[in-house]
Formats: C-alpha cells, sequence, structure tokens
C-alpha cells in the first residue's frame, strides 16, 4: 500500500510541475511570435486606444454599424453565453425584440435576410464580428445618419471584410470596431 501512495504523490508532483508551471511557460513562449506579442492587438484613434480586436463593443446608434448581441453586455471579465435554449420562452422572445428593433432601424431590410448572428449572442458573448450579411443590411441605415453615398459606404464595408480562413473555412466575417473607426475617418 504505502508504494501505491508514493508513486501517486510522485505522479502528482511531476504532473503538477509539467501542468503548472513548463506548460504555461511554453504557451506565453510561442504567444511572444505572434502579433502583439501574445498580449491583445489594441485598436487606437488619435493616439487613444480605444477597444480591442478580438473584443466586441455595444454601438446603438445610427451612425454606426451594430455588432453582435451580447448575453454579458459585453464584459470581458465575465464573458459567457445565456444558457438558454431554443425552445426558452424568454430566450425567443428576446430574439424577437431584436429582430424587431433592427427591422424599426433598418426599414427596407426583409426579415428573411436578417442574419442569425445580428439577433443572437455568441458563446462568449464578446464576439467583435459579424457576418458580412449583417454589415449590408445595414449600410442604407448608417449611410443615410451620416449622409454619406451608399456606395462609399458599401466600399468600406468590402474592404473591411475578411475571408475565409485558408479561404476555406468559416465565413466572411467583419470587425465592427474596426469598421466603425474607419466610418469615422471617411466622414472627415
Amino acid at each position: 500500500m504505502k508504494k501505491y501512495i508514493i508513486q501517486s504523490i510522485r505522479l502528482t508532483a511531476v504532473l503538477m510541475v509539467l501542468l503548472c508551471v513548463i506548460y504555461p511557460l511554453i504557451v506565453a513562449f510561442a504567444g511572444s511570435f505572434s502579433e502583439g506579442s501574445g498580449g491583445a492587438e489594441k485598436i487606437s484613434k488619435n493616439g487613444k486606444v480605444v477597444g480591442y480586436a478580438l473584443i466586441g463593443q455595444s454601438f446603438t446608434s445610427k451612425a454606426y454599424f451594430w455588432g453582435r448581441p451580447s448575453a454579458v453586455g459585453y464584459n470581458a471579465a465575465g464573458s459567457g453565453g445565456s444558457n438558454k435554449g431554443p425552445s426558452n420562452p424568454d430566450y425567443l422572445q428576446q430574439v424577437s425584440d431584436r429582430i424587431d428593433t433592427l427591422l424599426k432601424y433598418n426599414p427596407t431590410v426583409q426579415k428573411a435576410d436578417i442574419p442569425a448572428d445580428m439577433v443572437t449572442a455568441s458563446g462568449s458573448g464578446l464576439d467583435p464580428n459579424i457576418s458580412e450579411q449583417g454589415a449590408i443590411i445595414q449600410i442604407k441605415r448608417v449611410a443615410a445618419a451620416r449622409g454619406l453615398d451608399e456606395r462609399k459606404v458599401a466600399e468600406l464595408v468590402v474592404e473591411h471584410t475578411e475571408g475565409p480562413l485558408l479561404g476555406l473555412l468559416g465565413p466572411s466575417k467583419v470587425n465592427v470596431l474596426k469598421l466603425n473607426i474607419a466610418l469615422d475617418e471617411l466622414k472627415k
């Protein structure tokens, strides 16, 4: 019996060193070679940090593109989904309300044209991107609110659309913060 206890303690000690010290150091070292040296990609405007590329923000003005809804109020300290299933009446009402809001502020859009990402929160509640279609349905509203030509705003959306990973994996997406900053610069 004593033999097994000693082996268990040794194994626990080895795994603690491996998983609590060595593995985090390897990950931190690998991260130092990535963009931003393992830190977040900060987005600046006029020399001031206004956000991070991988953390969504709330935009509610008609003059800006709106991002994906957040179940946690865009709180990066407490990310998470809503944990409500598609048959939950509260969840269905919340999605219905989001659809109504989108249709109210984008009257030329048909209900069938609204992509799911514009009315449902992501698993983290912090998704910084919307689908290309999510940006396209907002072009008329944003252009009208800013007094800009729709074609200019559409070109801006195209410029900020990132294709699928490796041209194959996932949908095209648009980073809302980067697009809105470019939109502010377009007006000048």
